[in-house]
C-alpha cells in the first residue's frame, strides 16, 4: 500500500494496494516454470529415449520408476507455475482504498479470481467508520496490518497480503488515515 499524507484541504485520499504483481511473485513463477519444465522434459526424455535437455542426458534414466517420478514432478511443477502466472496476470489482491470527504463514502476495491465475484468491493459511509485498527503479531510468521472498523460489518483489511510492512510505515499510514477520517487509532 502506498502511503499518502493527507493535507487539511485534501478531500480525497486514494491508496493503491499492490496485489500479486510483485517482484517476488515474478521470480517465484519464473523459477517454478524452469524447474517444472526441466523435470517434465527429463521424464519425457527417459520415456522416448530422445534427449530434450541441452545440459544433461536424461535418456540414461530408467523410465520406471525414475522417469515416471520426474514426469510427475514436472507435471505438478508446470501446473503450479501456470497457477502462479495466471494469478499475476489477473492481479489477484490488487486494488485501491478510496476515502472521499465530499461524497462521504469509503470504497475498498480488490481484484479476485475470475468468476462471479471477480470484483470485490466494499462501500460504506464515512460516518459509519468507528476506528482504524492496527494488528501486530510478531514471531515466526509476523503480521502487521491495518483494518477499517465499520459499524455492522466485520473489520475490513486495508493493507496488502504478503510481506509485513515496517512498523514505522504501518504506524504512519494508520495515523494519517485516522487523522483524515477523524476517527481513533486502535491497537498501538
Amino acid at each position: 500500500m502506498t502511503a499518502q499524507t493527507p493535507s487539511k484541504e485534501q478531500q480525497l485520499l486514494r491508496q493503491t494496494v499492490v496485489g500479486s504483481r510483485r517482484a517476488s511473485n515474478y521470480l517465484s513463477a519464473a523459477v517454478v516454470t524452469i524447474g517444472g519444465t526441466g523435470f517434465l522434459l527429463a521424464g519425457i526424455s527417459s520415456y522416448l529415449r530422445i534427449n530434450l535437455l541441452p545440459f544433461s542426458d536424461p535418456t540414461r534414466l530408467v523410465f520406471i520408476p525414475q522417469g515416471i517420478a520426474m514426469g510427475f514432478y514436472g507435471t505438478v511443477g508446470t501446473l503450479f507455475a501456470l497457477y502462479l502466472w495466471l494469478t499475476i496476470l489477473w492481479d489477484v489482491g490488487g486494488g485501491y482504498n478510496e476515502f472521499d470527504r465530499v461524497t462521504g463514502q469509503v470504497k475498498i476495491f480488490r481484484w479476485g479470481f475470475p468468476g462471479k465475484n471477480r470484483q470485490i468491493e466494499v462501500t460504506c459511509k464515512t460516518e459509519d467508520v468507528q476506528a482504524i485498527r492496527v494488528d501486530l503479531r510478531e514471531g515466526i510468521n509476523p503480521k502487521r496490518s491495518l483494518y477499517l472498523r465499520v459499524k455492522g460489518i466485520r473489520d475490513v483489511p486495508l493493507t496488502r497480503v504478503g510481506q509485513p510492512l515496517p512498523l514505522s510505515a504501518l504506524e504512519n499510514q494508520g495515523a494519517d488515515l485516522a487523522r483524515f477520517l477523524g476517527v481513533p487509532l486502535e491497537g498501538l
